[in-house]
């Protein structure tokens, strides 16, 4: 039953990940921890931060450390696979229509139009991914006072890093993952 609801979770997510793959996250964290609840929004948190960090896209890390942390090797396989096959049919199937129609000036328009809907998913994603590191809960759930103030200072200096002296963002990945280790290791040294 596990198998069935990870293989159709996935399977939703690949079909309406319109965007790429950060679109493609508020998505999985519907499917997986609000509707079936196999996960709480931790859990989640810390498999999209290591997801983030795996090479090849995002969504088909997440629907691989989802796969291996609920049902091992055949999740892995079930989610790896239904994530896939609906973009695989899709970009097929608009691919062939695409290159048949490109010249029609009503194809220019549909396109020129889902334009804004990519970037407010993945505007969403990115508000979800900050949520999630600052608060560790969804934007729904956030209260002030449960702010993460390492993270907070973390991302602000990081930001400015990135900003102003225009540093790699590999660079800024590795550092703040550095810097937070230390924290955390200094925090649990002294406490």
């Amino acid at each position: 039953m596990l198998l069935l609801k990870l293989f159709f979770a996935f399977i939703q997510v690949g079909m309406f990940s319109v965007g790429g793959g950060y679109a493609a996250i508020p998505l999985i964290q519907e499917q997986i921890v609000n509707i079936y609840g196999l996960m709480s929004m931790e859990e989640f948190s810390d498999l999209i931060t290591v997801a983030e960090m795996t090479p090849g896209p995002i969504s088909i890390n997440s629907a691989t450390f989802v796969g291996m942390r609920l049902a091992g090797i055949p999740g892995v396989l079930l989610c790896s696979v239904g994530c896939i096959i609906p973009s695989f049919c899709i970009c097929l199937t608009l691919a062939h229509f695409y290159y048949k129609y490109r010249t029609v000036s009503g194809v220019q328009v549909v396109l020129g139009s889902l334009r804004p809907a990519v970037v407010a998913l993945i505007g969403s994603a990115g508000a979800s991914i900050l949520m999630l590191g600052l608060f560790q809960t969804d934007i729904k759930n956030v209260v002030l006072g449960n702010i993460r103030l390492v993270e907070l200072g973390i991302f602000v200096i990081a930001l400015f890093i990135l900003r102003k002296f225009k540093v790699s963002a590999i660079s800024i990945i590795l550092g703040s993952g550095v810097v937070g280790t230390l924290i955390y290791t200094f925090m649990g040294a002294v406490i």
